[in-house]
């Protein structure tokens, strides 16, 4: 999680004066039945109390007063200049909010936001209408609450949330463990430690920080240890009952996020009134993500208050509820400031404008007819996306995938003709593989590619299955080798265009390492062609574009009055030792350190993710994860540090190290680490 506004605004209007003059109020104490309190910051219009206004509420635990003060800064002020009281509200065990630290997305933090709904639907100041929204964690809290159906909750805009909290989350893909889970999961871990603000909470802030590191669940021993699509992972995943949300939903996301999955499932499975926009974006806020075009998000929001919280008919019911940016092809690149293209709408999904191609996989090539049946195998090298991308990219810094040309040397490659016209991917790519393994247990990763004329290879989209949860996700069953299997597997939806001159390439590995843990068997994959094919959803040459809605650019209120001592930075460097055959990827997340003027908060972040591996052993992989965050206002300072060592035998995960807590450069607690979690594969 980016805690900054790190995105350049080029393209972005500050805006000064609003509709309705605004008031803070910097230290919102919400009372729950059972006395606890949360913590919250609400912007309000001044004369709220003679003339009511709906809420809006973004409910994540990330620390309103100091960590997303300067992204709320340039969110909610807007909302309440247009006539809403908007809240940033954090959980239990947050911030200055009472209670112990929880687990992600618990019952007992959805039925505290009903709660919460309940008073502030009762306030003077409130029309008794209430909605949601938030980026990450916010969304996935608006879609959860939204389906336990609070009265007042009458719309939400999830922005790059998920509907399934095992297969589209930071956790699993495809059965596949993301190593994406383990870093957020020490990162959370530390988030989870951090100490209430003394000048809030008064005396007693000591030992309420003592008993949050104390009591804070060991997060990784949840998320490695429930490894199948069990109760644990159903749990607030709204697909498990799409019915249940009643609220007029706006889903936003961007084709380089990681929740795009979600956004095209919910097209068709909500039954409430509801739009989806896709964009180009990162994991950020549409008006400030990187790559561009940056859009008027805040405007289009507040169309969708209007329409369902106040009632005005501003026709945005009426507008066509899909609406997606076709993207350009691009070289290869770690990051990109903007993406060429083109937006379009559709008026039902899957669109009519769309037609399945088959391409057949043949010998070494994409046909569009099946050809003969040969046989050819594969066992890619432990490394082969040492240099891929992250899971989760922001837009900030070195995160999306290098030329390919690396990763298709270790694995059977198949590519169609040169393209002799544009071809336009729109939706979700899957493909049929007839395959056998020599191992019980396995992955295999699919990319799928854009070569260009002078052989550079962009990633377009891909995907993972973990062999054991072939025939469904909540089960594993252990391959018997040599047996022929039929495979489907999913891609990432995407749209995006190949030009005339390039060529798709399939790409299939048996690793993904450090993009997913490996198996603790090395598997050889053979793969029969001719019945295996890769299904692609086209536009059709000259589809319309339909009458696209204007989205008007991006504005913001006045960014937070805050002091910078050191910029965000990111780097990622991959390092191979020839003599050692030692591989290892380190990306720094330094987020930087700023002075909030308001309150005198300081921040100060630093993270670093290192995966090494040696030789073709994956029982030599190991994860080190250390974090780092510091706060402090004139003489009172707090230091938090997490290291931990992940590494994995035949039977089990090993993750050990240690959590520790300075005060005024004092250790106060220390907490060691030393799990053991059973494994599958």
């Amino acid at each position: 999680m980016v805690n900054l506004i790190a995105a350049p605004m080029t393209s972005t209007e500050f805006v000064g004066e609003m509709p309705r003059d605004v008031r803070v109020e910097a230290d919102l104490r919400i009372p729950l039945p059972d006395g606890r309190r949360l913590s919250a910051r609400m912007w309000i219009p001044v004369d709220a109390c003679a003339n009511p206004v709906p809420a809006l509420v973004e409910y994540a635990p990330f620390r309103h007063r100091d960590f997303t003060y300067p992204r709320d800064a340039v969110i909610h002020p807007w909302f309440a200049g247009h006539g809403y009281a908007s809240i940033r509200l954090e959980p239990a065990g947050s911030q200055d909010s009472d209670g112990s630290p929880m687990d992600e997305y618990v019952a007992r933090e959805q039925a505290d936001c009903v709660e919460a709904l309940a008073w502030i639907a009762s306030q003077a100041w409130c029309s008794g209408q209430t909605g949601m929204f938030g980026m990450s964690w916010g969304a996935f809290s608006a879609l959860q609450v939204a389906a336990l159906r609070p009265p007042s909750l009458k719309a939400i805009i999830p922005v790059h949330g998920t509907d399934d909290r095992y297969n589209d989350d930071i956790h699993y893909k495809g059965g596949c463990l993301l190593c994406a889970n383990l870093a957020w999961g020490a990162l959370y871990q530390t988030y989870m430690m951090r100490p209430p603000d003394p000048s809030y909470v008064g005396e007693g802030w000591r030992d309420v920080w003592i008993e949050r590191m104390r009591n804070a669940p060991d997060i990784l021993a949840q998320w490695v240890g429930h490894h199948s699509r069990d109760d644990y992972w159903k749990h607030a995943s709204v697909c498990e009952d799409y019915s249940r949300i009643e609220a007029a939903t706006y889903v936003m996301c961007g084709w380089t996020d990681g929740y795009t999955n979600a956004a095209l499932r919910m097209i068709n499975g909500l039954e409430c009134p509801h739009r989806v926009l896709i964009g180009p974006w990162g994991h950020t806020y549409p008006h400030i993500a990187l790559p561009g075009p940056q859009i008027g998000f805040l405007q289009e929001a507040t169309r969708w208050w209007d329409r369902w919280l106040k009632g005005v008919d501003n026709g945005v019911d009426r507008e066509p509820p899909v609406r997606i940016y076709m993207q350009k092809s691009v070289p290869p690149q770690h990051s990109y400031t903007e993406r060429d293209g083109r937006w379009f709408v559709e008026r039902e999904w899957p669109s009519p404008n769309v037609d399945n191609r088959l391409f057949h996989l043949g010998e070494a090539s994409l046909d569009a007819r099946p050809g003969p049946q040969t046989v050819c195998r594969i066992r890619s090298p432990l490394a082969n996306a040492i240099e891929g991308g992250e899971w989760l990219p922001h837009g900030v810094g070195p995160e999306m995938p290098l030329d390919q040309r690396h990763e298709d040397g270790g694995s059977l490659c198949f590519d169609t003709p040169v393209l002799e016209t544009d071809l336009e991917i729109c939706g979700t790519p899957g493909v049929r593989l007839t395959a056998a393994s020599d191992t019980s247990y396995g992955t295999i990763c699919v990319r799928l590619c854009d070569v260009a004329p002078d052989g550079q290879s962009t990633l377009i989209s891909y995907g993972l299955l973990d062999l054991a949860r072939r025939n469904g996700l909540d089960h594993p069953e252990p391959v018997a080798p040599g047996t022929w299997l039929d495979l489907d597997i999913a891609l990432n939806g995407i749209a995006q265009e190949v030009p005339a001159g390039h060529r798709l390439r399939l790409a299939v590995s048996t690793q993904s390492w450090p993009l997913t843990w490996p198996n603790a068997e090395v598997m050889t994959l053979s793969l029969r062609t001719g019945g295996s094919a890769l299904r692609l959803p086209c536009r059709r040459p000259g589809a319309p574009d339909g009458d696209v809605p204007a989205l008007e650019p991006a504005r913001v209120p006045q960014p937070a009055d805050i002091e910078w001592m050191r910029p965000v930075r990111r780097e990622r460097v991959v390092k191979r030792d020839v003599i050692t055959g030692e591989v290892s990827r380190t990306y720094v997340k330094d987020d930087g350190a700023y002075r909030v003027r308001e309150n005198g908060m300081e921040v100060d972040s630093l993270g670093k993710i290192v995966f090494t591996s040696t030789g073709e052993d994956p029982l030599s992989a190991r994860a080190d994860l250390d974090f780092r965050i510091k706060l402090g206002r004139g003489p009172w300072s707090t230091i938090l540090e997490t290291r931990l060592r992940i590494t994995a035998d035949r039977t089990a995960f090993h993750v050990e190290g240690v959590h520790k807590a300075f005060e005024d450069d004092e250790e106060v607690f220390v907490r060691p680490v030393e799990i053991s979690i059973p494994r599958e594969s």
